[in-house]
């Protein structure tokens, strides 16, 4: 489901509508016309989408030491090596 944007369309508006205030709705419900605080009228406004393609779950190794993580990868059933960062060299499940 899309989040929408909605936005005051006048000058009578409360902290929610004048700063803008989001709806998770499916595609089939009708657009919000009123803001839910002070009952302002709004409109839907377009947004910036967030796309996410490929690995995004997976960090860079320079960002990783950077802030002061330490990332692993698995070399073996329950043996794991460092890649990046201050931790041991190794980990293992023995």
């Amino acid at each position: 489901m899309p989040i929408y944007e909605y936005a005051a369309s006048t000058d009578q508006t409360c902290t929610t509508c004048r700063a803008g205030f989001e709806r998770l709705q499916k595609l089939s419900d009708a657009p919000v016309s009123a803001c839910p605080d002070c009952g302002a009228p709004v409109r839907r406004v377009i947004g910036v989408p967030q796309v996410v393609a490929g690995q995004a779950h997976v960090l860079r190794e320079s960002h990783v030491a950077k802030h002061g993580f330490t990332q692993y990868r698995r070399v073996g059933k329950g043996l794991y090596e460092k890649t990046a960062g201050k931790g041991p060299d190794m980990i293992s499940g023995d």
